[in-house]
């Protein structure tokens, strides 16, 4: 079922955040441990019955990253995607 290639990129989880356009979305942002390019995931939560499990990283197709040009965040990004690689396996739910 999944549409992984060797091309994808493993990135990890850097912050979590509630949307202030849209009720009900959490913006799931997720770096490489440089943190000079980040992938973006946005969620509805529509109920507690559909469960969708935020793991410690995801593979993510190199097409899909942007570029971090913000010095200090890339510099966030890749000590929380560090500190997330060092305490997590890939799949952990968190």
């Amino acid at each position: 079922m999944s549409n992984q290639s060797e091309d994808d990129v493993r990135v990890w989880l850097v912050e979590r955040t509630y949307s202030d356009d849209e009720q009900n979305l959490i913006i799931l942002t997720y770096a490489t441990p440089d943190g000079e390019q980040y992938y973006r995931k946005e969620r509805a939560l529509t109920s507690f019955t559909d469960v969708r499990d935020t793991t410690a990283a995801v593979d993510a197709e190199p097409g899909n990253l942007g570029m971090v040009d913000d010095p200090d965040l890339q510099e966030q990004y890749a000590a929380e995607a560090q500190r997330i690689q060092e305490v997590h396996d890939p799949d952990d739910v968190i």
